[in-house]
């Protein structure tokens, strides 16, 4: 396997892409990130009426089509409630446990653009006053957002102009590790959007001629559902997204490798494809794990329920403690890389 892209130069898109904050809902600042690095590369894209990015490269062959996506849409949350104690309730942005955001920071962006940080607690949070702290359940009526101002009702949230709907984001804490691990939260899905990116940048460096035209979905709604169901060509063929690979007890992947997913909850994928990534990656010494997902779905499956006649794939990196504080390693990057780059290459599945 080649060592380009430079893995380090991915690592810090990586790091600019998760410092972004993006909850499902309120991802404008960091689809005009990526559309700006598009254009940087002179790469045409357009927008859909969901707020996505399609990108387009060219391809030798322009009946048939092929697209790829990777989602910029993390998890998060909503003011539900401004509480008479002058602290906010949340309601969750995507399918996530209130004990994963326990103690974490976030910040409160509201309708005017004003940005207020603060800190998700239990309500019972003091071992000095409650007696129960620690076994209380993490729920959405005991956790709570303290927000960082002299607040101490809800009138005078209200006056900092904090209101129910207003998003809230989470603290990423990315760090980089000098042996080649990344840990951040939202590395599902930004770590694969970063990769789709320098794809992009590696083809137009290399002027290279695709064999089809191919598209590049960035999505924005991806956690809750319904990202990339739309905007896909009647001429294409293949769709591939690039999503995280799940780690746990049964699992195959792990972090150093490329996932090859082989069905998740709904389903299983193209066995043709599957089939022709795996021969790509053993061809061109790609490591890669073959794995199930199984409370798992991606864009691809949600393409396939929009009704969309289409041979569809998902792989990624591999990501550990999915949906909370995530971990990932440079190789798993890098092999997720070079089988892309492998893929947008080589010729259609027969079907």
């Amino acid at each position: 396997m080649t060592t380009y892209p430079n893995v380090n130069e991915t690592k810090m898109l990586i790091r600019e892409l998760v410092s972004i904050p993006s909850p499902s809902g309120y991802t404008g600042q960091v689809i005009q990130f990526v559309e700006d690095y598009l254009k940087n590369l002179q790469v045409e894209t357009k927008r859909n009426r969901k707020g996505g990015l399609i990108a387009t490269l060219p391809g030798k062959n322009d009946k048939e089509h092929r697209m790829l996506t990777a989602h910029v849409d993390t998890l998060g949350a909503m003011v539900k409630e401004v509480k008479s104690n002058g602290r906010l309730r949340l309601d969750l942005i995507g399918g996530f446990h209130y004990n994963a955001i326990e103690g974490e920071y976030c910040e409160i962006h509201t309708s005017s653009g004003k940005v207020y940080t603060g800190t998700i607690l239990m309500h019972q949070t003091s071992v000095h006053v409650y007696k129960d702290a620690g076994k209380a359940e993490r729920n959405r009526e005991n956790m709570e957002v303290r927000i960082d101002a002299k607040v101490e009702n809800a009138e005078e949230i209200r006056e900092l102009g904090i209101e129910v709907g207003d998003f809230v984001s989470f603290d990423p804490r990315v760090q980089a590790a000098d042996n080649g691990f990344l840990k951040s939260r939202h590395l599902d899905d930004k770590a694969s959007v970063g990769i789709l990116l320098q794809l992009i940048k590696r083809l137009k460096e290399e002027n290279a001629e695709l064999p089809y035209t191919t598209h590049f979905l960035i999505s924005n709604n991806e956690e809750i559902g319904y990202g990339g169901n739309s905007n896909i060509t009647p001429e294409t063929v293949e769709y591939l997204a690039v999503d995280m690979g799940a780690m746990g007890d049964g699992q195959s992947t792990d972090e150093y490798t490329v996932s090859i997913c082989v069905k998740d909850s709904s389903g299983p994928y193209h066995f043709g494809l599957r089939k022709h990534l795996v021969e790509l990656a053993e061809a061109n010494n790609v490591e890669y794990k073959l794995d199930i997902y199984p409370y798992y779905g991606s864009d691809a499956s949600a393409a396939i329920r929009a009704g969309h006649d289409i041979i569809h794939g998902l792989i990624g990196p591999g990501i550990d403690s999915s949906h909370a504080y995530e971990r990932t390693h440079e190789s798993s990057l890098k092999h997720t890389e070079e089988l892309l780059y492998q893929y947008v290459l080589s010729e259609l599945v027969a079907y």
